[in-house]
């Protein structure tokens, strides 16, 4: 028998990026400071995402777990999770070499 997950289809990542509400310089790093910690949030949640996909692998060839499609459902997921992360990671790095080679 096949079991289905409904938990499959959120990928998503769940982070806030909002523009510091204030011109002052403790209000945008404190915003800053924020977001820092909004990244390292989604980053520990694809590293979990990470490991229970390991974990369904494991738990199929050990015989665990006979339901292949979730197995298969949790690798897609956390690859997903996985290349968005490293289209976020490519984009910022993009914007820093932009920001480096302006002219003051």
């Amino acid at each position: 028998m096949i079991n289905f997950n409904p938990n499959v289809g959120q990928v998503q990542p769940k982070i806030n990026f909002s523009n510091p509400a204030g011109d002052s310089a403790s209000g945008a790093k404190a915003e800053f400071t924020d977001t820092i910690k909004e990244v390292g949030k989604y980053i520990n949640s694809v590293d979990e995402e990470q490991k229970n996909s390991d974990m369904s692998i494991t738990d199929l060839l050990t015989g665990k777990n006979e339901d292949i499609v979730s197995v298969v459902a949790d690798v897609a997921k956390a690859d997903m999770s996985f290349k968005l992360l490293v289209g976020v990671r490519n984009k910022l790095i993009e914007a820093y070499k932009q920001t480096m080679n302006m002219p003051l």
